[in-house]
């Protein structure tokens, strides 16, 4: 709640309403020209970020099929009792897949027609015949119980299923966008933070304007981490989640770029927005807008609030949701705990808006 001390932030304003909606226009067409030049920036730095940006998606995919290689090893059985076993034992497996970047499919087949095959000898087959072709036309069954394990190896990063794929012609050079409009906005975003405070700063007082000018650059700070930690931390979470919840299901993933892309771009964005929380509540409360008491008393309807922006900010998986909404719950709660360490810097017995106004008086 306001300040007792404190006026209407209106009352002594000596710009109108149409005033401040041409002030924001004009902040709005400066970010967006610059966030036009970073973008061209961008353009030029596209192809390594995509390159990047695939690479937390490829490492998943490949854990993914390392695991799933090592559990198909692990579960296979000899189809008789005292049958065949797997060439390699489960060490040898293991060690392959997961210091060696090594994967494998699993086959079977028939030795005696692999012999005869690969020694280019007319080996005696099925019905007695040396002629391959002739025991199709005999009465002989097919052997379920003579096939025996083969393992094709290949190095994981040739793996086909690692691969991301894309359905169109055109939709390379939509990803070629994507990425330089990432790499714009991030470039922009000390820019875009600028303007944006500015807006906020035509509409206080003289004495709350220093605020301003204190928190852009934290604000621009906080963005930058929420973003770094999205990509650096989240991703690697999520995606194991995902992938699992897909070898739950049965189900083989087969992602493609422009999708990932789309996740790519909301999630950092979203942790970057949502990590200006305590900055928002410290700038209210110096503004007289709140006070601690107000956000002490409220903080259950605030944790709710952070789910339900945990959701809008993030895409449609409880990982990514549950993965913002926690830190923004301990920002919160640092929010309240900064807006109590300021109060305290305070000298006594006068409000932080109060002392300033009789300052500039």
């Amino acid at each position: 709640m306001p300040r007792p001390s404190d006026d209407d932030l209106f009352t002594s304003s000596t710009m109108t309403f149409g005033e401040h909606l041409e002030e924001l226009r004009t902040c709005l067409i400066r970010a967006a020209a610059g966030l036009a030049v970073t973008v061209l920036i961008g353009f030029c730095v596209a192809r390594p970020v995509v390159h990047l940006i695939e690479e937390p998606l490829r490492r998943a995919l490949g854990d993914y099929y390392s695991k799933r290689a090592i559990e198909t090893a692990a579960d296979w059985k000899a189809r008789v009792p005292g049958g065949t076993q797997l060439p390699y034992s489960q060490d040898e497996i293991r060690d392959a897949v997961e210091r060696h970047g090594m994967t494998f499919e699993l086959r079977e087949v028939h030795p005696d027609r692999l012999a005869a095959v690969v020694g280019g000898t007319a080996a005696t087959v099925a019905g007695g015949t040396a002629d391959p072709a002739a025991a199709t036309t005999g009465t002989a069954a097919f052997d379920t119980d003579a096939l025996v394990p083969v393992l094709l190896w290949q190095p994981l990063s040739r793996d086909p299923r690692v691969s991301i794929t894309t359905l169109s012609a055109q939709e390379a050079f939509g990803i070629y966008v994507k990425a330089a409009m990432l790499v714009g906005v991030v470039l922009a975003s000390p820019w875009i933070f600028y303007q944006l405070w500015t807006f906020v700063a035509a509409g206080l007082y003289r004495h709350e304007r220093k605020w301003v000018w204190t928190f852009l650059p934290i604000s621009v700070a906080l963005f930058l981490a929420g973003v770094f930690i999205a990509f650096f931390f989240v991703f690697d979470f999520v995606l194991d989640y995902l992938l699992q919840f897909n070898a739950w299901l049965g189900l083989d993933p087969d992602p493609r770029i422009s999708e990932w892309m789309s996740f790519v771009l909301i999630m950092p964005i979203g942790f970057g927005i949502g990590f200006q929380l305590p900055l928002v509540m410290l700038f209210l409360e110096r503004i007289g807008v709140f006070d601690v008491a107000a956000y002490t008393s409220q903080w259950r309807m605030a944790v709710l609030v952070i789910v339900v922006a945990s959701a809008i900010l993030t895409p449609a998986d409880p990982y990514s949701m549950l993965f913002l909404a926690a830190p923004l719950c301990l920002l919160y709660f640092g929010g309240v705990a900064l807006c109590r360490w300021f109060g305290d810097a305070q000298p006594a017995g006068l409000p932080g808006a109060a002392q300033a106004t009789k300052a500039s008086q």
